[in-house]
C-alpha cells in the first residue's frame, strides 16, 4: 500500500505484467506496419513510459512525436478535454498510430479523432495500453489493446494522482475507503507492538493498546481511570464494561481513522462478545484476528535479551516467561475457537525479518 497526497493505493499490476502487455501491443502493430515507416504519436503526459518501452519492443523503422491533452483533475475527469500541444505538421501521407496510456469514458479519444480527422494522414489507428471496457462508450474502434482493466482509478507507469505517482514502475489501484478492524494476538515478545506500528501507518489505522488506554486514563485522572484504579487498588479485575467504555471513548476520538487495531483486548470470549456488541452499535465489526505465531524457545531468548536492556524483571526470569506463555495459551485457545467459527482467525508466522512479517500480515489484510 502506498500513500499519494491524501489517498491510499494498493498494488494492481506488476512491472512484469505491464511490460508483457506493452510487448504484445508492439508485436501486433509490427505485424501490420513493419513494411513501412509509421509515426507513433504519444498522448502526454501519461504515455511517456508506455511510449519509451513500446519503442524498445518495436524493432522496425518508425518516427515518434507527441501531442498533449488534459481532462483529469484529481480522481475524476472534468468532462472537458483541452488540447495543450497540437499534432505535428509533417504527418501528411503517413500512417499514424496514436499511443494512449488509458482509455476509459472515450472523451479524450473523441478529441483525438477530431484532431486527426483534420489532418491529411494516410490513416490513423489507436493503441491503448490500459482499457476500461465497462465504461467505454464504444463510439470509435480501438485497434490495439494491452490490458482490459476494471473501472478503478489507477496510478503509476505514467499515470498520476494530482501529478504524483507517474514515476512508479508498477500500477496501483485506489484503495476504496472502508473500515478494517483487526484484533492482534501474540505471546509476549512476538512483536505485536512493532507490527501494529507498521500496520497503522500502512493502512491508516488507529492502534488501540488496552495497556496504553488504561495508563492514559489513570494518569490523567479521568472518571473511568479513577474507577479502574479503584478496582486495581483492591486487587480486583477491572470489569469488562469499564474496559469497553474506555475503548469506546478511544474509537469515538478517531472518527477519521480507516479502522482500528485492538491490541490486548479481548482476552476472553466474554470480552470478544462485548467488543462485537459495541462495534455493532457503530455499524462496525472485527474483520480479522491476526495471531503472530512463534516458537516458545525463540521468544524466550528474545525476551531474555530484551530484559537486559529494558530492566523489566518479568523479562529476566525464564520461569516467569513460561508462566506468561501458559496463561496466554489458556486464554487464547477459546478466543481462537470463537473467531475461527466466524472465519476470522488467521495464524501468521511471526518469525523472521520485521519487514517479512509485515508483508505476511499485509497479505492477509489485502485479501479481506
Amino acid at each position: 500500500m502506498i500513500k499519494l497526497h491524501d489517498k491510499y493505493f494498493k498494488p494492481f499490476l506488476s512491472e512484469a505484467q505491464i511490460l508483457a502487455a506493452v510487448k504484445s501491443v508492439a508485436q501486433k502493430v509490427a505485424a501490420d506496419y513493419k513494411d513501412e515507416t509509421p509515426v507513433f504519436v504519444g498522448v502526454l503526459n501519461g504515455c511517456f513510459m508506455f511510449v519509451a518501452d513500446f519503442l524498445k519492443e518495436y524493432q522496425h523503422p518508425c518516427e515518434v512525436s507527441f501531442i498533449k491533452l488534459s481532462s483529469y483533475q484529481g480522481l475524476t475527469s472534468t468532462g472537458i478535454v483541452e488540447t495543450l500541444l497540437d499534432p505535428p505538421d509533417n504527418l501528411e501521407g503517413k500512417s499514424v498510430i496514436i499511443l494512449e496510456d488509458i482509455i476509459d469514458s472515450g472523451r479524450t479519444l473523441k478529441e483525438l479523432i477530431h484532431l486527426f480527422n483534420n489532418t491529411n494522414v494516410k490513416e490513423y489507428k489507436i493503441a491503448s495500453l490500459f482499457y476500461k471496457s465497462e465504461v467505454y462508450n464504444g463510439e470509435y474502434a480501438i485497434d490495439y489493446i494491452g490490458i482490459d482493466i476494471p473501472d478503478k482509478f489507477i496510478v503509476g507507469y505514467g499515470l498520476d494522482y494530482d501529478e504524483l505517482g507517474r514515476n512508479l514502475r508498477e500500477v496501483y489501484q485506489l484503495n476504496e475507503k472502508h473500515m478494517i478492524n483487526l484484533v492482534l494476538f501474540g505471546k509476549p515478545g512476538a512483536g505485536k507492538g512493532t507490527q501494529a506500528e507498521f500496520l497503522k501507518d500502512q493502512y491508516n489505522l488507529k492502534h488501540i493498546s488496552t495497556g496504553d488506554v488504561f495508563r492514559y486514563n489513570i494518569k490523567n485522572g479521568t472518571e473511568l481511570g479513577n474507577l479502574a484504579k479503584s478496582y486495581m487498588d483492591k486487587g480486583d479485575l477491572v470489569p469488562d464494561e469499564v474496559t469497553i467504555k474506555m475503548l469506546q471513548d478511544e474509537v469515538e476520538k478517531h472518527t477519521d481513522a480507516s479502522g482500528f487495531i485492538f491490541d490486548g483486548f479481548p482476552r476472553t470470549v466474554a470480552q470478544a462478545k462485548a467488543l462485537d456488541e459495541f462495534l455493532k452499535t457503530k455499524e462496525m465489526r472485527i474483520d480479522a484476528t491476526l495471531a503472530l505465531d512463534a516458537d516458545d524457545e525463540v521468544l524466550i531468548q528474545r525476551l531474555l535479551e530484551r530484559g537486559k536492556v529494558s530492566g523489566r524483571t518479568d523479562d529476566q526470569d525464564e520461569s516467569k516467561i513460561r508462566n506468561r506463555f501458559e496463561e496466554y495459551n489458556q486464554k487464547t485457545a477459546p478466543l481462537q475457537a470463537y473467531y475461527e467459527t466466524q472465519g476470522k482467525y488467521h495464524s501468521v508466522n511471526g518469525i523472521g525479518a520485521i519487514e517479512d512479517i509485515t508483508r505476511r500480515l499485509g497479505k492477509v489484510i489485502e485479501e479481506l
